[in-house]
């Protein structure tokens, strides 16, 4: 098996918001803080029994680890079924179906009861709670956020596989033009270097989060994550601070998707082709690499 050049991402049992901000905000460094959530009544009842009993009946959308298709438009669901129905798929068997940026309490309301906006002095967007469910071995491609913000990730249930890294890595990482994402066709979990030889110079992290643990992710950092077993986390944002990553985040949202989304029904899969060839051709010449 080939390895990514990884470092453990930084684990502490507590956290100042002091420290948080000068340590890891200011410095733009990732940290987990273990069992972060435990003062939290989520703590003791986020699992998948509770969330069956007060969203059951709630029909989620649902995602898989198909290649984008361009009929399909930003970040459209592949399929949708009932939360009580996808929690029992989860339990019996692995399957590739997630749920990804769901405002569930948004839908559930009592869940905003169960947890409290951590005062680490970031101003943490108060209506957009996401969470994010998965099974065994189900994972996100490689991908950053379109708003480049500062993200605490907090887990639940099981385990989760975590790799990350700074957006100076970009650079590696076969970034397809106008999207989010790298390559989708390259396994991050045992890479191919003969086939993506730019890989080998990325220099990133990787963290495992358990029940209660969570993950400080910095600007723009892309993150592949990966259930080791079936589990849920929950996602809470603030700005990008950095001028630059702003500029982005607005160039990203108001013109990057809707160009991207406009060319998919102007050239349809020629626009995905050319995409994915051009990512290749642009990172091995950034990189002095022989194509």
């Amino acid at each position: 098996m080939k390895l990514l050049q990884l470092e453990e991402v930084h684990r502490v049992s507590s956290i100042s918001k002091k420290v948080f901000l000068q340590e890891y905000v200011k410095k733009q460094r990732p940290v987990v803080v273990e069992k972060f959530t435990e003062d939290w009544p989520a703590y003791l009842k986020w699992n998948f029994d509770y969330i069956k009993k007060i969203a059951g009946d709630k029909i989620v959308p649902l995602y898989d680890n198909r290649p984008v298709n361009y009929k399909e438009g930003f970040n459209e669901p592949h399929t949708q079924m009932k939360m009580s129905d996808y929690i029992d798929l989860l339990l019996s068997k692995p399957t590739n179906y997630r749920i990804f940026l769901y405002n569930l309490l948004k839908e559930v309301p009592v869940l905003q009861a169960d947890f409290k906006f951590p005062k680490l002095g970031m101003n943490l967007f108060k209506s957009m709670p996401m969470l994010f469910f998965g099974g065994t071995n189900s994972y996100t491609f490689m991908h950053f956020d379109i708003d480049l913000a500062n993200i605490l990730h907090f887990h639940f249930q099981g385990k989760k596989k975590c790799i990350i890294f700074p957006p100076d890595q970009t650079k590696y990482l076969y970034k397809i033009p106008y999207s989010l994402i790298s390559r989708e066709d390259i396994n991050f979990d045992d890479p191919d270097y003969q086939k993506w030889p730019a890989l080998k110079k990325a220099k990133g992290f990787t963290a495992e989060l358990n029940h209660g643990d969570m993950l400080y992710m910095p600007e723009g950092y892309w993150h592949y994550m990966k259930y080791i077993t079936p589990g849920f986390s929950m996602s809470l944002r603030s700005l990008a601070r950095n001028p630059k990553n702003v500029s982005k985040a607005i160039y990203n949202i108001f013109f990057m998707r809707y160009y991207d989304n406009f060319m998919r029904k102007l050239k349809g899969e020629d626009w995905l082709n050319t995409k994915l060839e051009k990512a290749i051709r642009y990172t091995h010449k950034i990189n002095q690499i022989d194509y």
